[in-house]
């Protein structure tokens, strides 16, 4: 399907399916009139993140909104925006653990007027959620973005099934219904923060996240869309290579892999091209 056709039939209900190029990033029709804009990664490989800054600069949204950032971080952040080191500073960036912040800050610098919005679960929260639940986290209004509802078992087991593999099948079977349950905290903290910069700003609104989290069938467009059905949204998605077969967002790209070292060996015992 041809982009600009794509972008018709959304514009009306359908959702997209469409790979683009980088230089789609640089046209403002590709964006349409979303609302919401969602604009995934790999947290590490620096080209995705150069991508997110040209959209960004076309977008020209409202409101940035970072799964990187608390919303007590964000709320630090100054006018006329510092620089590079002293935001990196600001933000407390390098103790939060997130890959290196040069990476991150063209993307404020590509909308430096817009407010900024942090969703991010800290480990602590994120322990806290585990042993008494992400709404004792989330708060009063966990109900309406979902948080109470089970999932569908078939939905509940392919979940884990992806944790498990993200962790290296190192987990033991019995946490890993809690390691779904944060991962959907964290999808409603996102939205949670984009439904409150839209509010706040009118938007567009740009979301900076991972590829799990802006997935259609089960990232924060799924709580989303439960607080606010008629909000217009978009979701990019970026891999490595090649994109998966009929993968869940509106459009994606594919870039070059990155070097990287085996992120299991720690874990397994095995070491990057070991035997």
């Amino acid at each position: 399907m041809k982009v600009l056709a794509a972008l018709a039939l959304w514009a009306t209900g359908p959702a997209l399916a469409a790979e683009i190029t980088p230089q789609a990033l640089d046209r403002a029709e590709t964006f349409g009139a979303a609302q919401v804009v969602i604009l995934g990664e790999l947290h590490d490989n620096p080209t995705h993140h150069a991508h997110q800054a040209r959209a960004v600069a076309t977008l020209a949204p409202k409101a940035l909104v970072f799964e990187m950032l608390t919303p007590e971080a964000a709320q630090k952040m100054l006018v006329p925006l510092p620089d590079q080191a002293s935001l990196g500073q600001i933000l407390g960036w390098e103790a939060a653990g997130w890959p290196d912040f040069a990476m991150y800050y063209p993307i404020f610098a590509a909308a430096p007027s817009a407010g900024v919005y942090g969703a991010e679960v800290p480990r602590a929260l994120a322990r806290f959620a585990m042993k008494e639940g992400p709404g004792a986290v989330f708060g009063a209004d966990a109900a309406a973005y979902g948080l109470f509802d089970p999932l569908p078992p078939e939905d509940q087991a392919a979940r884990e099934a992806e944790q498990a593999t993200a962790h290296c099948n190192a987990l033991p079977p019995e946490l890993l219904p809690a390691m779904v349950e944060i991962q959907r905290l964290r999808d409603a903290m996102l939205a949670r923060a984009a439904v409150q910069a839209l509010a706040e700003t009118g938007g567009p609104v740009a979301v900076i996240t991972g590829n799990g989290h802006a997935r259609r069938d089960q990232g924060l467009a799924v709580p989303l869309a439960r607080v606010a059905p008629d909000l217009s949204l978009l979701t990019i998605a970026q891999f490595e290579e090649a994109a998966p077969a009929a993968p869940p967002f509106d459009l994606w790209l594919a870039t070059p892999a990155i070097p990287r070292d085996d992120p299991c060996a720690a874990l397994t015992g095995t070491a990057s091209g070991g035997g």
